[in-house]
């Protein structure tokens, strides 16, 4: 874990604090600091208490980490509460699962008994202080030279784009990366429900929902950031994940002079993207139909990025398609850019251009 610890100008009182539940956080995650510490790893799961019950990511591969382990449950509930607490955050057996930050700004979740069986599991996905540019993606052969002109003159041209993917396929690398195209000068402001992004653009607002608070403080929704991000002036708005019936307020965004959206979601290709898009537009309150979702979708979605993990351990951009708002009765796509996987990873091949 690096040994940075978040400080902001103008809060000694609260970097003294982050300091404090940095080396806090570092005593009771001794066992793992190794993975922690070091840059090739991407996530540690941590599936209860016990050996043989951490895995790490390296290179897209989850393996397990011999002779690696926390002792006894309550060493990991120490973790979780400690947690909980620096997140402002309650974690009991009422209230047994969590999303929070790592000091260092990694992202971690917490399920407990009894909704775990196996005991306290934690996942924590690394912060990742180096941003991800496109040009790496090339090098590294997640993206065509051809592809990653074509997205950043999408993004220049303030294109709606989704970022299409499964769990941990590389959709908030690449939205990271692809904010290196977004002028300086625009504002942006980006609504997650956890924090993960960490955009390039220096003119950027973070927005985050909130559970509701013991005390009774009402939750925050994506919704309610939404309403409250068009009040901000705008010029671009970020979703880090589209979950629920916010498809909706970000559709209504795209079409009423907020273009240039990104977002992403989980589908496994650019038809089933459009398809979770239909299904989530739906269930708003306000009754709105298979009609009505697909014109709004048609009309609003321009780009959709399709990323996935391979077996091989390749992640990467395996398709880009255009939405077609012909008119027709169904939402359908075109391909701009398609890559077959095999057991060798081929190219990102141009199939047409428009």
């Amino acid at each position: 874990m690096p040994e940075s610890s978040m400080e902001t100008e103008g809060d000694p009182a609260g970097t003294e604090l982050r300091e404090i539940y940095r080396r806090t956080t570092r005593f009771f995650l001794r066992p793992i600091l190794h993975l922690l510490d070091d840059p090739d790893v991407s996530e540690v799961v941590i599936n209860g208490a016990g050996e043989n019950r951490v895995y790490r990511e390296k290179s897209g591969r989850l393996e397990l980490e011999p002779n690696c382990g926390f002792a006894t449950e309550a060493e990991l509930l120490a973790i979780a509460r400690n947690l909980a607490e620096f997140a402002g955050r309650d974690l009991n057996s009422a209230s047994c699962r969590l999303d929070a930050m790592l000091p260092d700004g990694s992202r971690v979740n917490i399920v407990m008994p009894p909704a775990a069986r196996n005991g306290t599991c934690i996942s924590i996905r690394r912060f990742q202080p180096a941003r991800m540019e496109l040009q790496k993606l090339v090098a590294a052969g997640s993206l065509s030279q051809a592809a990653m002109e074509f997205l950043v003159d999408s993004v220049y041209q303030k294109k709606n784009i989704l970022i299409s993917g499964g769990t941990s396929s590389g959709k908030t690398s690449l939205l990271n990366a692809l904010s290196l195209a977004v002028p300086e000068h625009e504002r942006v402001i980006v609504i997650e429900d956890t924090h993960e992004l960490n955009l390039c653009n220096p003119h950027t607002i973070y927005l985050e929902a909130q559970p509701a608070r013991h005390g009774g403080a009402a939750a925050i929704t994506i919704r309610d950031l939404f309403v409250n991000s068009l009040r901000m002036r705008p010029d671009r708005i970020v979703v880090g994940e589209i979950r629920h019936s916010e498809a909706l307020d970000l559709l209504q965004a795209m079409i009423s002079g907020h273009a240039g959206c990104l977002a992403t979601l989980h589908a496994d290709s650019p038809d089933e993207a459009l398809a979770r898009m239909e299904l989530l537009t739906m269930m708003s309150d306000l009754g709105v139909s298979t009609v009505v979702a697909r014109r709004l979708i048609g009309l609003a979605v321009d780009i959709i990025i399709q990323v996935s993990r391979h077996r091989t351990g390749f992640r990467g951009v395996i398709e880009i398609a255009e939405v077609l708002d012909d008119g027709s009765p169904t939402l359908r796509t075109k391909s701009i850019f398609r890559r077959e996987i095999g057991e060798s990873i081929g190219g990102l091949t141009r199939i047409e251009w428009s």
